[in-house]
């Protein structure tokens, strides 16, 4: 036998050990995810129209098959895989359908907005679960949650502040289920209201959770909405390097305290820097690439097609992920302070696209 046969014979069978634990979950998210296109396609067929998108209902089946039955060990890695990497992929892939000549349209206003919008909702956010009777570091994350992306921001914030893994537990309890509520009523809200599709975008990237719940939400409007709404969300996730280093200087004494050995591990640059996630930055250079003219139009499509399946079954994952009976054990006034918190950021940001003609 060949040297060359003998080397390739331990390398297939390395990639064959890594990509062996993610096949079951992968294959049980593919499922829900073809459920959910099948659902559409009889949406379709006996109405003329989806009512409810298959990224919707990837999300919904996906919550339904995990409150039902829990997915066993085997299974996790392979959701985990679909749930991050597969939806950051897709994210990527987004970039190929950005038009900055249709975001140009908003000028700086669309920008300060947005920040404006993350400040303003964290500090309403913290004052309402203060008069709660929430205590601070809780108050802040579930603040900070609302405001700017979900889990990742509690995740984030909690060291800056020193959150005890309790007050974590209670704040990201309530991002999933939240989060899929309010993917599945904002299209009506938006519609109720008459939003334009590029007004929609943005409401939907000023309020919605995670990056590919903007997805789920935007899609029943336009592709145009799609387009926006990620790009505000996208801007609105790079707030959180600003104010994780606030909350770094002001509560650095607490964030020791959670890494007590020291060095560099707890130091406010790693704190920083970690929190640029690589595909925000894939997005906009295939963006750049997109509206420079180096990735074609026929590349450009298959790209969004790609990113479409890939977001789908991402949804099924996230789904997957979520149990809704959670929500009870995390205490009513918790709950009443992340619900009224959401619900001001909506109020919030559809006044300030109405009197700032973003829509």
């Amino acid at each position: 036998m060949s040297r060359s046969h003998r080397t390739s014979r331990p390398a297939c069978s390395s990639a064959a050990a890594q990509t062996a634990p993610i096949l079951p979950g992968l294959v049980l998210c593919c499922l829900v995810a073809l459920a959910a296109i099948g659902l559409e396609w009889i949406e379709r067929l006996l109405t003329g129209r989806a009512w409810l998108e298959a990224l919707v209902l990837a999300i919904l089946l996906g919550a339904i098959v995990r409150t039902l039955w829990t997915p066993g060990a085997r299974f996790l890695a392979g959701i985990h895989f679909s749930a991050k990497y597969l939806l950051e992929a897709a994210i990527v892939l987004i970039g190929a359908m950005l038009s900055f000549d249709a975001i140009a349209e908003s000028g700086p206003t669309l920008l300060l907005t947005i920040v404006a919008m993350v400040l303003l909702s964290i500090t309403t956010g913290y004052l309402i679960a203060r008069l709660l009777g929430l205590p601070k570091r809780l108050a802040t994350l579930i603040a900070c949650g609302n405001a700017i992306c979900g889990n990742s921001a509690i995740a984030a914030v909690a060291p800056a502040i020193g959150a005890r893994g309790e007050e974590v537990a209670a704040a990201i309890s309530f991002t999933a289920i939240l989060g899929i509520a309010v993917v599945l009523s904002l299209p009506f809200v938006g519609g109720w209201l008459g939003m334009s599709p590029q007004g929609y975008g943005v409401f939907a990237g000023l309020t919605v959770y995670a990056v590919p719940q903007v997805l789920a939400a935007a899609s029943p409007f336009s592709s145009l909405s799609v387009q926006v709404g990620t790009l505000v969300k996208l801007v609105r996730v790079l707030m959180l390097g600003p104010v994780v280093f606030c909350f770094s200087l002001v509560g650095s004494r607490d964030a020791g305290a959670l890494n007590p050995e020291g060095g560099r591990e707890g130091s406010l640059f790693t704190t920083i820097t970690r929190f640029v996630p690589w595909f925000i930055l894939g997005f906009i250079a295939v963006a750049i690439a997109r509206n420079s003219g180096a990735i074609p139009d026929t590349v450009a499509t298959g790209a969004v097609k790609v990113s479409t399946w890939l977001t789908v079954i991402a949804m099924a994952a996230l789904g997957l992920e979520v149990d809704i009976r959670s929500l009870a054990n995390a205490g009513p006034r918790a709950s009443a302070a992340a619900m009224l918190s959401l619900l001001v950021l909506c109020i919030l940001s559809a006044l300030a696209i109405a009197c700032l003609g973003l829509g």
